[in-house]
């Protein structure tokens, strides 16, 4: 499903900053990862490679099979709304827009009408327990209401790979492993998961931990 091959990539914001210096990684379908490590060991700058929310310098990255390097935005555009879901510690939810509107937009960009785009985000909803919230604007939810959201957002695509990037940072512990939790479940059905995270417990409950160190792979188990 992925595999890295040497991934290098330096920052020229003022003096270069070589962040990754080369990554070599291979997730295979269904698998379900944690990356870990401390801050500035290019956890986030990998992530951003993986999502093809950013380039990498030199090296090889191949996402089932295909060479992402020097896509123009649609094609890259087209990639992330096909092939990969996101979820951030931040949510991320459009503050206008209510839970369903927030869970239908994948399919907006996709050009689903919006009767069709509106009833699968209904069915998103009530699988993660928040139907009677559909109609709700994020700030009448609790943290662990909108990361449920920006779950069924991510999912409502049908994507072939989840990216999580600290998906508990913002929540209580009890909140923390419902939403855990609710990640294992989709994984289980086969959905790729690549998990950020910094906290132990979360990078327990996956299969496999990649620990990061100064832009290099320190182990994995």
């Amino acid at each position: 499903m992925i595999r890295l091959e040497n991934i290098h990539k330096t920052y020229y914001n003022g003096a270069p900053l070589h962040v990754l210096k080369g990554i070599n990684l291979e997730i295979e379908q269904g698998e379900m990862v944690s990356i870990m490590g401390a801050s500035g060991s290019g956890k986030s700058t990998l992530l951003n490679i993986l999502g093809i929310l950013d380039t990498y310098d030199t090296g090889k990255y191949y996402l089932n099979n295909t060479l992402i390097r020097n896509l123009s935005e649609s094609k890259a555009a087209e990639l992330r709304n096909t092939m990969i879901g996101f979820i951030f510690q931040s949510f991320n939810l459009i503050a206008f827009k209510n839970a369903m509107e927030n869970v239908a937009l994948p399919l907006y960009y996709q050009g689903v009408n919006r009767k069709k785009r509106n009833k699968a985000a209904l069915e998103y909803l009530d699988q993660l327990g928040l139907k009677e919230w559909a109609h709700h604007l994020p700030n009448e939810l609790s943290g662990g209401q909108k990361q449920r959201v920006a779950i069924a957002r991510a999912l409502i695509a049908q994507p072939k790979i989840i990216l999580a990037d600290e998906p508990t940072g913002a929540l209580d512990s009890k909140t923390s492993e419902e939403v855990i939790r609710i990640l294992r479940e989709v994984n289980r059905e086969g959905m790729t998961m690549i998990i950020v995270t910094h906290e132990q417990s979360v990078s327990e409950a996956t299969d496999k931990i990649i620990h990061l160190k100064d832009g290099i792979i320190e182990k994995i188990c």
